[in-house]
Protein backbone atom coordinates (compact mmCIF):
# COMPACT_ATOMS: atom_id res chain seq x y z
CA UNK A 1 0.00 0.00 0.00
CA UNK A 2 1.03 3.38 -0.65
CA UNK A 3 -0.39 6.66 0.99
CA UNK A 4 -0.13 10.68 1.06
CA UNK A 5 1.63 11.21 4.54
CA UNK A 6 -0.24 14.89 4.71
CA UNK A 7 -4.07 13.02 3.97
CA UNK A 8 -3.39 9.25 5.22
CA UNK A 9 -5.70 8.45 1.83
CA UNK A 10 -4.13 6.01 -0.51
CA UNK A 11 -2.76 7.31 -3.69
CA UNK A 12 -4.17 3.64 -5.43
CA UNK A 13 -5.83 0.62 -4.55
CA UNK A 14 -3.66 -2.07 -2.63
CA UNK A 15 -2.15 -4.58 -4.41
CA UNK A 16 -2.52 -8.12 -2.98
CA UNK A 17 1.07 -10.40 -3.10
CA UNK A 18 -1.05 -12.86 -5.60
CA UNK A 19 -1.15 -9.75 -8.64
CA UNK A 20 1.05 -10.55 -11.10
CA UNK A 21 0.80 -6.89 -13.36
CA UNK A 22 4.65 -6.43 -12.59
CA UNK A 23 6.27 -9.83 -13.74
CA UNK A 24 7.17 -9.00 -17.40
CA UNK A 25 9.64 -5.44 -15.26
CA UNK A 26 10.75 -8.23 -13.19
CA UNK A 27 11.80 -10.39 -15.99
CA UNK A 28 13.82 -7.64 -17.16
CA UNK A 29 15.35 -6.38 -14.04
CA UNK A 30 18.98 -6.36 -14.22
CA UNK A 31 21.92 -7.11 -11.49
CA UNK A 32 19.72 -10.19 -10.66
CA UNK A 33 22.49 -11.67 -8.81
CA UNK A 34 23.10 -8.60 -7.06
CA UNK A 35 19.30 -8.66 -6.01
CA UNK A 36 19.09 -12.24 -4.88
CA UNK A 37 22.52 -12.48 -3.06
CA UNK A 38 21.68 -9.42 -0.80
CA UNK A 39 17.82 -10.66 -0.59
CA UNK A 40 17.46 -13.96 -0.43
CA UNK A 41 14.83 -13.96 -2.42
CA UNK A 42 14.04 -15.35 -6.37
CA UNK A 43 13.17 -12.15 -8.28
CA UNK A 44 9.28 -12.10 -8.60
CA UNK A 45 6.36 -10.23 -8.96
CA UNK A 46 5.45 -11.77 -5.53
CA UNK A 47 7.34 -9.17 -3.11
CA UNK A 48 6.62 -5.40 -2.50
CA UNK A 49 9.21 -3.68 -4.40
CA UNK A 50 7.92 -4.07 -8.22
CA UNK A 51 4.59 -3.26 -6.80
CA UNK A 52 5.71 0.04 -5.33
CA UNK A 53 7.39 1.00 -8.31
CA UNK A 54 4.19 0.48 -10.29
CA UNK A 55 2.11 2.64 -7.95
CA UNK A 56 4.26 5.45 -8.00
CA UNK A 57 4.30 5.10 -12.36
CA UNK A 58 0.70 5.31 -11.98
CA UNK A 59 -1.03 6.80 -9.23
CA UNK A 60 -0.78 11.01 -8.15
CA UNK A 61 1.08 12.65 -6.50
CA UNK A 62 5.36 12.72 -5.66
CA UNK A 63 7.35 10.20 -4.21
CA UNK A 64 8.47 12.77 -1.19
CA UNK A 65 4.99 13.13 -0.35
CA UNK A 66 4.26 9.00 -0.39
CA UNK A 67 4.71 6.61 2.57
CA UNK A 68 5.04 2.83 1.59
CA UNK A 69 3.55 -0.15 4.07
CA UNK A 70 2.60 -4.35 3.93
CA UNK A 71 -0.61 -3.82 5.89
CA UNK A 72 0.80 -4.08 9.15
CA UNK A 73 2.24 -1.16 8.29
CA UNK A 74 -0.88 0.75 7.49
CA UNK A 75 -2.74 -0.97 10.57
CA UNK A 76 0.06 0.52 13.16
CA UNK A 77 -0.23 3.86 11.26
CA UNK A 78 -3.59 4.46 11.30
CA UNK A 79 -4.18 3.23 14.94
CA UNK A 80 -1.19 5.13 16.33
CA UNK A 81 -3.16 8.81 14.27
CA UNK A 82 0.53 8.51 11.83
CA UNK A 83 2.81 8.63 15.05
CA UNK A 84 4.72 5.56 14.03
CA UNK A 85 5.97 4.19 10.68
CA UNK A 86 7.14 1.23 11.28
CA UNK A 87 7.65 -2.46 10.24
CA UNK A 88 9.35 -5.88 11.35
CA UNK A 89 11.99 -7.44 10.14
CA UNK A 90 10.04 -10.23 8.57
CA UNK A 91 7.71 -8.35 6.71
CA UNK A 92 10.64 -6.22 5.71
CA UNK A 93 12.81 -9.16 4.26
CA UNK A 94 9.60 -9.99 1.66
CA UNK A 95 9.60 -6.45 -0.06
CA UNK A 96 13.33 -7.45 -1.69
CA UNK A 97 14.78 -4.19 -0.59
CA UNK A 98 15.93 -5.33 3.03
CA UNK A 99 19.31 -6.49 2.96
CA UNK A 100 18.74 -9.72 4.49
CA UNK A 101 21.85 -10.45 6.56
CA UNK A 102 22.27 -6.29 8.32
CA UNK A 103 18.19 -6.30 8.48
CA UNK A 104 18.74 -2.16 6.89
CA UNK A 105 17.12 -1.16 3.89
CA UNK A 106 19.91 -1.54 1.29
CA UNK A 107 20.44 1.98 -0.95
CA UNK A 108 22.21 0.31 -4.02
CA UNK A 109 18.13 -2.02 -3.79
CA UNK A 110 16.33 1.37 -3.75
CA UNK A 111 18.24 2.81 -6.49
CA UNK A 112 17.31 -0.32 -8.78
CA UNK A 113 13.68 0.05 -7.99
CA UNK A 114 14.24 4.08 -8.46
CA UNK A 115 12.55 4.38 -4.59
CA UNK A 116 13.27 7.05 -2.53
CA UNK A 117 14.18 5.87 1.17
CA UNK A 118 11.59 8.38 2.65
CA UNK A 119 8.80 6.64 1.98
CA UNK A 120 10.18 3.28 4.38
CA UNK A 121 9.03 2.50 7.06
CA UNK A 122 11.24 2.02 10.19
CA UNK A 123 12.37 -1.79 10.58
CA UNK A 124 11.98 -3.13 14.06
CA UNK A 125 11.89 -6.06 15.92
CA UNK A 126 8.94 -8.57 15.66
CA UNK A 127 8.28 -8.44 19.64
CA UNK A 128 8.67 -5.23 21.32
CA UNK A 129 6.71 -2.00 21.71
CA UNK A 130 6.85 -0.32 18.58
CA UNK A 131 3.61 1.99 18.82
CA UNK A 132 0.47 2.99 21.32
CA UNK A 133 -2.97 2.40 19.70
CA UNK A 134 -4.61 5.78 20.46
CA UNK A 135 -7.31 5.86 22.84
CA UNK A 136 -10.40 6.48 20.10
CA UNK A 137 -10.13 3.08 18.99
CA UNK A 138 -10.35 0.77 21.74
CA UNK A 139 -11.92 2.95 24.44
CA UNK A 140 -8.05 3.10 26.18
CA UNK A 141 -4.80 2.87 25.06
CA UNK A 142 -3.09 -0.18 23.78
CA UNK A 143 0.56 -1.55 23.30
CA UNK A 144 1.06 -2.71 19.98
CA UNK A 145 4.18 -5.05 20.77
CA UNK A 146 3.76 -7.96 18.21
CA UNK A 147 4.62 -7.61 14.33
CA UNK A 148 5.01 -10.70 11.74
CA UNK A 149 5.07 -11.54 8.09
CA UNK A 150 1.77 -14.35 7.85
CA UNK A 151 4.69 -17.43 7.48
CA UNK A 152 7.24 -16.60 9.69
CA UNK A 153 4.46 -15.60 12.71
CA UNK A 154 3.08 -19.41 11.67
CA UNK A 155 6.20 -20.77 12.20
CA UNK A 156 6.54 -19.01 15.75
CA UNK A 157 3.20 -19.58 16.52
CA UNK A 158 4.20 -23.39 16.08
CA UNK A 159 7.09 -23.08 18.65
CA UNK A 160 9.76 -23.54 15.64
CA UNK A 161 12.40 -21.58 18.09
CA UNK A 162 15.47 -23.61 16.44
CA UNK A 163 17.10 -24.92 13.47
CA UNK A 164 15.29 -27.86 12.26
CA UNK A 165 11.97 -27.29 13.75
CA UNK A 166 9.16 -26.53 10.05
CA UNK A 167 5.57 -25.81 9.27
CA UNK A 168 3.84 -25.79 6.23
CA UNK A 169 0.54 -23.87 5.78
CA UNK A 170 -2.08 -25.13 3.72
CA UNK A 171 -4.09 -22.19 2.50
CA UNK A 172 -4.65 -20.04 -0.77
CA UNK A 173 -0.83 -21.17 -1.00
CA UNK A 174 1.48 -23.86 0.58
CA UNK A 175 4.38 -22.83 2.22
CA UNK A 176 6.64 -24.62 3.91
CA UNK A 177 9.19 -23.17 6.59
CA UNK A 178 12.17 -24.62 8.26
CA UNK A 179 14.27 -22.51 11.20
CA UNK A 180 17.75 -22.16 9.76
CA UNK A 181 19.01 -20.37 12.74
CA UNK A 182 21.67 -17.91 13.49
CA UNK A 183 23.06 -17.52 9.96
CA UNK A 184 21.86 -16.87 6.26
CA UNK A 185 20.94 -20.15 4.92
CA UNK A 186 21.72 -20.37 1.27
CA UNK A 187 19.78 -22.78 -1.31
CA UNK A 188 20.96 -24.08 -4.38
CA UNK A 189 17.00 -25.23 -5.30
CA UNK A 190 15.57 -22.20 -5.43
CA UNK A 191 14.20 -21.80 -1.88
CA UNK A 192 14.02 -18.71 -0.14
CA UNK A 193 15.72 -17.10 2.61
CA UNK A 194 13.85 -15.10 5.03
CA UNK A 195 14.36 -13.65 8.49
CA UNK A 196 12.43 -15.45 11.34
CA UNK A 197 10.62 -13.87 13.91
CA UNK A 198 13.00 -13.81 16.92
CA UNK A 199 11.96 -13.65 20.73
CA UNK A 200 15.20 -11.05 20.86
CA UNK A 201 17.77 -9.15 19.76
CA UNK A 202 19.57 -11.95 17.86
CA UNK A 203 19.02 -12.30 14.10
CA UNK A 204 17.23 -15.70 12.97
CA UNK A 205 16.87 -16.86 9.93
CA UNK A 206 14.29 -19.43 7.88
CA UNK A 207 14.40 -21.23 4.86
CA UNK A 208 10.97 -21.81 2.35
CA UNK A 209 9.66 -23.75 -0.09
CA UNK A 210 6.24 -21.99 -1.95
CA UNK A 211 3.72 -22.98 -3.80
CA UNK A 212 1.97 -19.91 -4.10
CA UNK A 213 -1.00 -21.00 -5.80
CA UNK A 214 -2.58 -24.33 -3.80
CA UNK A 215 -5.98 -23.41 -1.90
CA UNK A 216 -6.61 -20.76 -4.34
CA UNK A 217 -6.26 -23.52 -7.51
CA UNK A 218 -8.62 -25.65 -5.88
CA UNK A 219 -11.48 -23.01 -5.39
CA UNK A 220 -10.92 -21.62 -8.94
CA UNK A 221 -11.25 -25.29 -9.93
CA UNK A 222 -14.16 -26.10 -8.37
CA UNK A 223 -16.22 -22.34 -8.64
CA UNK A 224 -15.14 -21.18 -12.08
CA UNK A 225 -14.43 -24.50 -14.36
CA UNK A 226 -16.85 -26.12 -12.24
CA UNK A 227 -14.35 -29.72 -12.15
CA UNK A 228 -15.63 -31.10 -9.25
CA UNK A 229 -17.74 -30.75 -5.95
CA UNK A 230 -16.86 -30.74 -2.40
CA UNK A 231 -19.43 -30.66 0.58
CA UNK A 232 -18.62 -29.99 4.15
CA UNK A 233 -18.85 -33.56 5.20
CA UNK A 234 -16.52 -34.67 2.08
CA UNK A 235 -12.99 -35.09 3.18
CA UNK A 236 -11.18 -36.79 0.29
CA UNK A 237 -11.29 -35.11 -3.27
CA UNK A 238 -12.40 -37.80 -5.71
CA UNK A 239 -9.34 -38.27 -7.71
CA UNK A 240 -5.34 -37.79 -7.42
CA UNK A 241 -4.04 -36.33 -10.49
CA UNK A 242 -1.58 -33.31 -11.95
CA UNK A 243 -1.91 -29.85 -12.41
CA UNK A 244 0.72 -26.99 -12.82
CA UNK A 245 1.40 -25.31 -9.45
CA UNK A 246 0.47 -22.09 -10.78
CA UNK A 247 -2.23 -22.68 -13.39
CA UNK A 248 -3.15 -19.39 -13.88
CA UNK A 249 0.29 -17.68 -14.59
CA UNK A 250 3.37 -20.04 -14.92
CA UNK A 251 5.19 -19.57 -18.14
CA UNK A 252 6.41 -23.07 -18.11
CA UNK A 253 2.61 -24.66 -18.66
CA UNK A 254 1.52 -25.65 -22.05
CA UNK A 255 -0.08 -22.68 -23.89
CA UNK A 256 -3.74 -23.48 -23.17
CA UNK A 257 -2.93 -23.21 -19.40
CA UNK A 258 -0.89 -20.10 -19.94
CA UNK A 259 -4.01 -18.67 -20.92
CA UNK A 260 -6.31 -19.30 -18.14
CA UNK A 261 -6.79 -16.36 -15.97
CA UNK A 262 -8.04 -16.10 -12.53
CA UNK A 263 -11.63 -15.02 -13.94
CA UNK A 264 -11.60 -17.63 -16.33
CA UNK A 265 -15.12 -20.13 -16.85
CA UNK A 266 -16.28 -22.92 -17.80
CA UNK A 267 -17.47 -21.86 -20.40
CA UNK A 268 -14.53 -20.42 -21.97
CA UNK A 269 -12.52 -23.65 -21.99
CA UNK A 270 -11.84 -26.25 -24.06
CA UNK A 271 -13.74 -29.74 -23.27
CA UNK A 272 -11.34 -32.25 -23.59
CA UNK A 273 -7.95 -30.46 -21.02
CA UNK A 274 -11.02 -29.55 -19.19
CA UNK A 275 -11.99 -33.06 -18.05
CA UNK A 276 -8.62 -34.49 -16.65
CA UNK A 277 -7.87 -31.91 -14.42
CA UNK A 278 -6.48 -33.39 -11.08
CA UNK A 279 -4.96 -32.64 -7.99
CA UNK A 280 -1.42 -34.00 -6.77
CA UNK A 281 0.15 -32.24 -4.04
CA UNK A 282 3.46 -34.08 -3.89
CA UNK A 283 6.67 -31.08 -3.61
CA UNK A 284 9.31 -31.76 -1.00
CA UNK A 285 10.84 -28.59 -0.42
CA UNK A 286 12.33 -30.17 3.19
CA UNK A 287 14.25 -32.79 1.63
CA UNK A 288 15.88 -29.66 -0.51
CA UNK A 289 16.02 -27.12 1.95
CA UNK A 290 18.70 -30.08 3.78
CA UNK A 291 20.79 -30.61 0.93
CA UNK A 292 22.25 -27.02 0.99
CA UNK A 293 21.13 -26.05 4.51
CA UNK A 294 22.81 -28.88 6.18
CA UNK A 295 20.42 -28.78 8.79
CA UNK A 296 17.66 -31.83 9.07
CA UNK A 297 14.57 -31.04 9.13
CA UNK A 298 13.64 -32.67 12.83
CA UNK A 299 10.05 -31.85 13.83
CA UNK A 300 7.43 -30.70 11.35
CA UNK A 301 4.09 -29.35 12.51
CA UNK A 302 1.01 -28.73 9.80
CA UNK A 303 -1.43 -25.85 9.95
CA UNK A 304 -4.12 -25.64 7.40
CA UNK A 305 -6.17 -22.28 6.04
CA UNK A 306 -9.63 -22.21 5.33
CA UNK A 307 -9.38 -23.39 1.79
CA UNK A 308 -8.17 -26.92 3.01
CA UNK A 309 -9.99 -27.38 6.54
CA UNK A 310 -13.02 -29.27 4.60
CA UNK A 311 -11.33 -31.09 2.37
CA UNK A 312 -8.09 -33.10 2.15
CA UNK A 313 -6.44 -31.73 5.37
CA UNK A 314 -8.02 -33.77 8.28
CA UNK A 315 -7.11 -37.05 6.07
CA UNK A 316 -3.56 -35.84 4.84
CA UNK A 317 -2.87 -34.68 8.38
CA UNK A 318 -3.45 -38.24 9.45
CA UNK A 319 -1.71 -39.60 6.24
CA UNK A 320 -0.51 -38.68 3.49
CA UNK A 321 1.66 -35.79 3.75
CA UNK A 322 4.38 -36.45 6.22
CA UNK A 323 5.88 -38.98 3.57
CA UNK A 324 5.14 -36.59 0.86
CA UNK A 325 6.60 -33.72 2.37
CA UNK A 326 9.95 -35.02 3.46
CA UNK A 327 10.07 -38.67 3.07
CA UNK A 328 10.06 -41.20 6.72
CA UNK A 329 8.48 -39.52 9.17
CA UNK A 330 6.37 -41.04 12.45
CA UNK A 331 3.38 -39.52 14.35
CA UNK A 332 4.53 -37.54 17.56
CA UNK A 333 1.27 -37.08 19.32
CA UNK A 334 -2.45 -38.47 18.47
CA UNK A 335 -3.67 -34.98 19.56
CA UNK A 336 -5.21 -32.41 17.48
CA UNK A 337 -4.01 -28.90 17.00
CA UNK A 338 -6.16 -26.93 19.13
CA UNK A 339 -5.48 -23.39 17.42
CA UNK A 340 -5.09 -24.03 13.18
CA UNK A 341 -4.64 -20.23 13.17
CA UNK A 342 -0.85 -20.20 14.12
CA UNK A 343 -0.08 -16.87 11.81
CA UNK A 344 -2.33 -14.85 14.75
CA UNK A 345 -1.26 -17.04 17.23
CA UNK A 346 2.14 -16.09 16.30
CA UNK A 347 1.66 -12.67 16.87
CA UNK A 348 0.20 -12.92 20.06
CA UNK A 349 3.13 -14.84 21.51
CA UNK A 350 5.18 -11.83 20.09
CA UNK A 351 3.38 -9.39 21.68
CA UNK A 352 3.28 -11.41 25.27
CA UNK A 353 6.91 -11.82 25.17
CA UNK A 354 7.06 -8.17 24.93
CA UNK A 355 4.78 -7.19 27.73
CA UNK A 356 6.04 -10.04 30.29
CA UNK A 357 2.97 -12.03 29.72
CA UNK A 358 5.02 -14.80 28.69
CA UNK A 359 8.26 -14.56 30.45
CA UNK A 360 10.46 -17.21 28.09
CA UNK A 361 9.83 -18.85 24.71
CA UNK A 362 10.26 -22.08 27.38
CA UNK A 363 7.00 -21.43 28.37
CA UNK A 364 5.56 -21.15 25.21
CA UNK A 365 6.76 -24.63 24.44
CA UNK A 366 5.19 -25.63 27.44
CA UNK A 367 1.47 -24.28 26.31
CA UNK A 368 2.13 -26.04 23.24
CA UNK A 369 3.31 -29.61 24.63
CA UNK A 370 1.21 -32.53 23.24
CA UNK A 371 0.45 -30.72 19.80
CA UNK A 372 0.03 -32.84 16.86
CA UNK A 373 3.06 -32.97 14.60
CA UNK A 374 5.41 -35.37 12.72
CA UNK A 375 8.84 -36.28 14.11
CA UNK A 376 12.41 -36.88 11.35
CA UNK A 377 13.33 -40.67 12.65
CA UNK A 378 15.89 -39.98 10.85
Amino acid sequence: MVWDKRTGEPVAPAIVWQCRRTAAYCDALKPRELIEQKTGLVIDAYFSASKIRWIIDYAPGKADDLLFGNVDTWLIWKLTNGAAHVTDLTNASRTMLMNLETGEWDPELLSVFGLPPSMLPKIVPSTGICGIAAKEHFGAEIPIAGIAGDQQAALFGQACFKPGLSKNTYGTGCFALMHAGGHVPVSKHRLLATRAASPDARPQFAVEGSVFIAGAAVQWLRDKLQSFQVRRSQRPLPHRCRIPAEPTWSRRSSDWVRRIGIRTRVASCPESPRAPIRLDWCARPSRASRIKCAIWCKRWRPTAGKSFRNCAWRRSNREQLPDAISGRHSRSSDRSSADIETTALGAAYLAGLATGFFKSTGELGNVLEGRSGFLNRR
